[in-house]
């Protein structure tokens, strides 16, 4: 029997034809668990593809779900009997509906056991201190002809709705209860007046509230933007990079690229200055959530999988460029060969995804996305795909207007070394 703990973002092959994801947590708090299938379009094919208590079987009968023990339940997939269409379950956890103001924040020691075959991999879950009600807390997926299971992490403020549009599930809302009826005014006289003609039953009130996006990718140069409140505090924005390697050469060898967000505070916009220092987080800098910058990074992934880099605050928020380092060790191929690209996401029904365009070799930066706090709509998101000259080391600098220009920062070499929380 093999144990392997794996960080956020990362992953691990299963061995079996036979996957049961236990999901513990040290409390007795009410948790309920919950498994999505997915397609290659990460979307469901029915609602029937939503597995939970209320419909424990799923799959053509290759997912259950099953209460344990207080404080688990499990999630039971027949992998070699999973439908051809179906690539990916995703494994969910949500706070208890019925308790307002719960959040998975709340839930202590919250984390999944998956074991198939000889192994067992665990993945501890760590704080949701973002007033997350929902999280993806892992994945299995399947690569080829086998499966591997990622430790995901992903939470979500708006509950199982924002989920729900992420992954094409119809929602339904419950309907409005029927308005009590007005007691009958006293009669004074006996004289009956006429009746008087019944008034216009008032205009519905028109929302004003957009819709979430949906999954959206993007063009080339293209921008999409999330509606947003940035005054509420319970907001948390992700961007990860995420990348598969390309191939089974590269996985196995590490493939390892890291995720850096150079970001410029709204205290400090304003007009060019190159002389302006921008901030970043990063694997030797993990940053915070709960103090500024507000922008924290989950860890460091040095396999195929995903780095998340957490924002909260965004009434405090300037921009945000999402960029991608790949060490010298991993070779000369292009940032698109290794699949890498950019995820953005409210946790709210909204994320957009920001693909890579361009095959440029040799090179050991990329810039993907610039994550724009200022626009008066809410946050924008950007492909801008930059490229640092042939190995060139130095990293991107972040100008208080949302420039950008690539090979102006300091030079990185990635070291083994203890990450610096704030």
């Amino acid at each position: 029997m093999s144990d392997v703990t794996l960080p956020t973002g990362a992953n691990a092959p299963l061995t079996g034809d036979r996957a049961e994801v236990s999901i513990g947590w040290a409390s007795t708090d009410v948790v309920d668990v919950s498994a999505v299938l997915l397609t290659d379009a990460h979307k469901v094919r029915t609602d029937e593809d939503l597995v939970f208590f209320n419909n424990p079987v799923g799959g053509d009968g290759a997912v259950r779900t099953t209460a344990g023990p207080s404080g688990t339940t499990h999630v039971a997939v027949e992998l070699a009997k999973l439908p051809a269409e179906i690539t990916k379950v995703v494994v969910v956890v949500s706070a208890d509906a019925d308790r307002p103001g719960a959040t998975l924040g709340q839930v202590p020691g919250l984390g999944a056991l998956t074991t198939s075959g000889d192994a067992r991999i665990t993945y501890p879950a760590g704080a949701f201190e973002g007033g997350e009600t929902v999280a993806v807390l892992v994945e299995l997926y399947r690569r080829g002809d086998a499966w591997k299971v990622r430790a995901v992490g992903q939470g979500y403020a708006s509950g199982l709705a924002g989920l729900a549009t992420d992954f094409g599930i119809s929602v339904e809302d419950e309907p409005e209860p029927e308005p009590t009826p007005a007691p009958a005014a006293p009669v004074h006289a006996m004289v009956k007046e006429p009746a008087a003609a019944p008034a216009p039953a008032a205009p519905a009130p028109i929302s004003m509230a957009k819709e979430p996006l949906g999954r959206v990718d993007l063009a080339k140069g293209g921008r999409a933007t999330i509606s947003m409140d940035k005054g509420d505090r319970s907001i948390t924005v992700t961007a990860s990079l995420v990348w598969d390697g390309g191939n089974d050469a590269r996985r196995k060898s590490g493939a390892d690229l890291d995720l850096y967000a150079l970001y410029v505070p709204r205290s400090k916009l304003g007009a060019l200055n190159k002389g302006d220092s921008d901030g970043v987080i990063y694997y030797r800098d993990l940053g915070s959530m709960n103090s500024a910058p507000y922008i924290k990074l989950d860890g460091d992934s040095r396999v195929p999988g995903r780095e998340t880099v957490r924002i909260t605050r965004p009434d405090q928020q300037g921009y945000v460029l999402i960029c991608a380092y790949s060490a010298v060790e991993n070779g000369f191929g292009s940032f698109k060969s290794y699949g890498a690209h950019a995820e953005v996401t409210d946790g709210q029904g909204s994320t957009v995804n920001v693909p890579l365009f361009n095959n440029k070799r040799a090179v050991f930066w990329v810039a993907i996305a610039l994550v724009d706090f200022t626009d008066p709509e809410g946050v924008s998101i950007q492909h801008v795909e930059k490229y640092s000259k042939l190995m060139q080391e130095r990293r991107p600098m972040l100008y208080p207007d949302g420039t950008f220009e690539m090979g102006a920062g300091p030079a990185e070499f990635k070291t083994v070394r203890a990450p610096r929380e704030r």
